[in-house]
């Protein structure tokens, strides 16, 4: 038994008590660098929600500077340093506001407007949530504690995501829809209780000294307080989480009725549509061209009680000719804008082949003819460019030693003319030497 609590010994490693708190003293205040780091953290993070991009996103947690007067307010707590606890809310306050102002500006002048997955991920939060902030501010404050800090601070940071769901506030606020706002404002409101609680624990069970010393009565009191306000807010997320447990659970049951009841039997679905409700679920379905008479459509309601969805109002659309309609409108119009653009490059390769020359054996026949020439290049050109339509003159362009006298210079042109089939061209000396 002792060998097992030596491994599990925590204290091992432990860096001197009071470095780390002077450590996490400085980490608190937000001003000047710290408070530009933030703006920009928050922009990086708002651009990467708005794009949809992971990446970004988590490049912008690892620059936050969120985590300092969070984790200032778990120590504060545990050593009950009421001035520090103070100073840690304000500066978390300031934070907030700065962040949420600098989202909601950006998400305000952005012109994308749409939903991403990425945002919508942070506006419905769950116990899952508060189980990842518990256990990533533990993991945290174990690492501050440490002579060695290790890894875990960048991972931490990633792990709790404190500044999407900011962001998403701001986003929310941006487009006036305040079910993202209170969603996202709930999460990162769990994020920082459940790092700070987290640190409160590791705080007291490292026996950091207090600054204060209350009476047992009063002790009680303070921790009457933190576990009401963790309970508090850990109910409703625990309420969403079996939600979102039982939405999975109906749309796994939906997905074995369509199979075994149409896929299976050669049905072909051409539309679907599910809303999951505690008391009032539905299913929607059209098939391609199957049609069921009232008493088959009345044996597969039936048969819903077998996949567990007694309750839950199932319609065949038969009448799926809109549908069709629909369906074969989008393919007509996607063979037109294929059509469209099987003309228009059909027409620059003809533009390409009607403005390319075969010069190589225009130079070995106009060598007969004018033996002095080393080289020969012809190329449409357009001209009266600022006009509605161009001239698109040929341009012949010959190289040799000195240029061919006038009578010359005639007969290339006429030579070229009736060779390339054109009325007009126009004849060029270059000189080599």
């Amino acid at each position: 038994m002792n060998k097992l609590l030596t491994f599990l010994d925590l204290t091992k490693g432990e860096d001197n008590k009071q470095s780390v708190l002077e450590n996490v003293k400085s980490n608190i205040s937000f001003r000047g660098a710290n408070l530009w780091i933030l703006a920009c953290a928050i922009v990086v993070a708002s651009i990467g929600l708005n794009v949809n991009s992971t990446a970004v996103i988590i490049g912008a947690m690892l620059i936050s500077p969120l985590m300092g007067p969070i984790i200032g307010a778990g120590f504060a707590l545990g050593i009950y340093d009421f001035e520090l606890l103070k100073k840690s809310l304000k500066n978390l306050l300031i934070a907030t506001v700065v962040s949420l102002a600098v989202s909601t500006i950006y998400f305000y002048l952005s012109p994308f407007k749409e939903t991403q997955s990425e945002l919508l991920a942070r506006t419905s939060p769950n116990i899952y949530d508060i189980l990842i902030a518990f256990f990533g501010g533990l993991v945290g404050v174990i690492a501050i504690t440490r002579k060695e800090k290790g890894n875990p601070i960048p991972g931490v940071a990633i792990a709790t995501a404190l500044m999407p769901p900011l962001c998403t506030a701001g986003y929310g606020l941006a487009i006036g829809n305040f079910h993202f706002f209170g969603g996202a404002i709930y999460l990162y409101t769990i994020n920082c209780v459940f790092i700070c609680v987290a640190t409160f624990l590791i705080v007291k069970f490292l026996d950091y000294p207090r600054l204060i010393q209350f009476e047992k009565a009063r002790e009680k009191q303070i921790t009457f307080v933190i576990t009401l306000l963790t309970i508090i807010l850990l109910l409703p997320s625990i309420y969403f989480g079996y939600t979102l447990f039982e939405e999975r659970k109906f749309e796994q049951k939906v997905n074995t009725f369509i199979q075994n009841e149409f896929t299976d039997k050669g049905y072909t679905i051409i539309y679907k549509k599910t809303r999951y409700k505690s008391n009032n679920s539905s299913l929607e379905i059209a098939l391609l061209s199957k049609k069921f008479n009232a008493q088959e459509n009345a044996e597969i309601k039936q048969r819903l009680n077998v996949y567990d969805l007694k309750g839950v109002q199932f319609k065949i659309r038969q009448d799926t000719t809109n549908l069709k309609q629909d369906i074969l409108n989008q393919i007509k119009n996607e063979r037109t804008n294929v059509n469209e653009k099987d003309a228009v490059i059909a027409t620059l390769r003809k533009e390409i082949q009607d403005n390319k020359f075969d010069n190589k054996s225009l130079l070995n026949e106009a060598r007969i003819l004018f033996p002095s020439l080393r080289d020969i290049s012809i190329s449409n050109h357009p001209f009266n460019v600022d006009q509605e339509k161009n001239n698109i003159v040929p341009v012949v362009i010959y190289s040799s030693k000195k240029a061919l006298n006038k009578d010359d210079t005639q007969k290339l042109e006429l030579w070229v003319k009736t060779r390339i089939k054109k009325n007009e061209v126009e004849v060029f000396w270059k000189n080599t030497k």
